[in-house]
């Protein structure tokens, strides 16, 4: 049996290549539309102030640990070459484990969901218009952008088959415990 030559070859590599990108990105688009439901479900316990399924698509650590470094990131830069540096990177770490207990819960991501013009008097799109929104960041996550090339505010990771809301990435003004 003869090996087939060279120039035999290239149209099958390149198919193989054109298979596996294909494949790649179907998962990213799996990924997306995956995340979609639970995203739509975080939408609404925020939009209806609702604290246990907030609770249930919120991965409370990581989105704490994140905001809380965050902040602490946020306060050494106002602080340096303040003189009471010292005291408020003392400090920081008490503040921000405090504030982070006090931001992560729905009334405060309201502001987020407004960004997104999903106020309390908005309908919610469903999950396939969701999906269509959200970008798969390469590693497994699925974030939430305004554009389609804009960039991510609401990052969601998969834990126990649950899509959980695990950073965010806007301007942590926008996070407010008053409206």
């Amino acid at each position: 049996m003869a090996h087939p030559s060279l120039s035999e070859t290239q149209p099958v590599r390149h198919a193989l290549l054109v298979l596996t990108a294909l494949l790649l990105s179907s998962c990213a688009t799996t990924q997306r539309f995956d995340a979609a439901n639970d995203v739509h479900a975080l939408l609404v316990s925020i939009r209806d102030d609702d604290r246990t399924a907030f609770e249930a698509h919120v991965d409370r650590p990581a989105l704490k640990r994140q905001v809380e470094s965050r902040l602490l990131a946020e306060t050494r830069k106002a602080n340096a070459g303040d003189g009471a540096t010292a005291l408020s990177i003392l400090l920081s770490p008490l503040v921000a484990d405090l504030a982070g207990d006090l931001l992560v819960q729905p009334r405060v991501f309201r502001a987020a969901a407004d960004y997104y013009g999903y106020g309390p008097d908005t309908s919610i799109p469903n999950a396939l218009v969701i999906g269509g929104q959200l970008k798969a960041m390469g590693d497994g996550r699925v974030c939430a952008t305004r554009r389609k090339d804009g960039p991510c505010l609401l990052v969601f990771t998969e834990t126990a088959g649950t899509w959980r809301l695990s950073g965010f990435e806007g301007d942590l003004s926008m996070l407010r415990t008053k409206h």
